[in-house]
């Protein structure tokens, strides 16, 4: 079998991977634009603690973190060892203890069924302090011990690598149209060349509907702007620094090189603009700054950009367009694509390879709007 795969973000890579180690003919097709969801996501790995109650959102977004165990250990085996994952655990704060207590009733109803999530404890301040030593010293907090951080960089990177050992096929190419004849989709059109298919993966992000409009398809994703800010902590060691998970502000998230990543923002109808503003820069440093005085003295290091593909409910789009052959669409992962992501490219390949996936996808139904 071979997919022409059309995306190379976080679900994209690793559908591809997953494909290629299913022995399928894999072709990659990414222009690696700025503004990239997956570059520029925190890349948190901690469902039990959202507040979103839809059920088939969080079979995925429990399904990513149970999967990611597993991810890591074949990636190991296929020579990437470079994710910027790390089980960490997470701290969260909600302001009052009664805020607390919601937020653990919440998580305890979770862990029943999800071993993965660890042990849950309360904090008092100074010892949630003790693990995060930038938080404000009255602030206690439920400490869940199987939370996760990963560097969504460097996991799509080592995805994509691991999918060319197995034999992808990668082309650093501006999709501009899909192939399509008779009902069928039977590949795609860069400016370089033509790469037809037995099926295609659309998995563009916010990109995708343009490609789609052609064949009279729509696609109800529109871009959501991210912007997300990078400190330094020169002679901190953070590297086993817990996910600061706070109920009502932006994260916060430390890697192992003395770097702290604050946000995002999420703005709606911004369209592809890629600039920085002042209001979002304002935004993220002063709810941080709230939760965390500590890191007032940090170095401004970086601030990133991320165009979330967002679709009509929190629910992802995915799988295959009921009347026309050949295409499977990957989309709409939100601000959840880190989390799930992976584990949704996981089960497209499973689709395309099997014809059925070990979840049913008919609740991610791409059609809807």
């Amino acid at each position: 079998m071979r997919v022409i795969v059309v995306g190379a973000g976080i679900l994209g890579a690793s559908a591809a991977y997953h494909l290629a180690a299913g022995g399928a003919e894999v072709v990659i097709l990414d222009p690696m634009l700025e503004g990239r969801a997956t570059a520029a996501g925190a890349g948190i790995v901690c469902p039990w603690s959202s507040r979103v109650t839809d059920p088939d959102w969080y079979r995925l977004s429990g399904g990513g973190a149970r999967d990611y165990p597993m991810l890591v250990v074949q990636l190991a085996e296929d020579g990437e060892t470079d994710l910027g994952y790390r089980r960490v655990g997470a701290l969260c704060i909600a302001g009052d203890e009664g805020g607390l207590d919601e937020t653990e009733a919440r998580i305890r109803a979770r862990m029943a069924e999800a071993p993965e999530a660890g042990a849950l404890s309360r904090l008092p301040p100074a010892e949630a302090r003790a693990l995060f030593p930038p938080l404000r010293p009255e602030e206690p907090a439920l400490h869940l011990s199987g939370a996760a951080r990963v560097d969504g960089r460097l996991l799509a990177a080592a995805l994509l690598r691991a999918a060319q050992r197995r034999g992808a096929v990668a082309h650093r190419d501006v999709v501009v149209g899909l192939l399509a004849e008779g009902g069928r989709v039977r590949g795609a059109r860069t400016a370089g060349g033509v790469f037809e298919g037995d099926a295609v993966l659309l998995a563009a992000g916010a990109w995708a509907p343009p490609l789609l409009a052609p064949l009279g398809l729509e696609l109800a994703v529109q871009p959501q702007r991210g912007q997300i800010l990078h400190l330094l902590l020169p002679g901190q060691q953070t590297r086993d620094w817990p996910v600061l998970l706070p109920m009502s502000h932006h994260y916060l998230l430390a890697f192992d090189d003395s770097r702290v990543v604050v946000g995002a923002t999420r703005e709606l109808g911004s369209g592809f603009d890629h600039r920085l503003t002042a209001g979002g820069v304002m935004q993220v440093l002063r709810q941080a700054l709230d939760v965390a005085p500590g890191l007032a003295g940090a170095t401004l290091h970086e601030m990133r950009i991320g165009m979330r593909p967002m679709g009509p409910d929190l629910k992802p789009l995915l799988g295959p367009v009921p009347g026309v052959e050949g295409l499977v669409i990957g989309n709409g992962l939100g601000a959840g694509g880190l989390t799930m992501g992976p584990y949704a490219g996981r089960l497209l390949a499973q689709h395309l390879l099997r014809g059925a996936a070990e979840i049913s996808l008919a609740p991610y139904d791409p059609r809807r709007g």
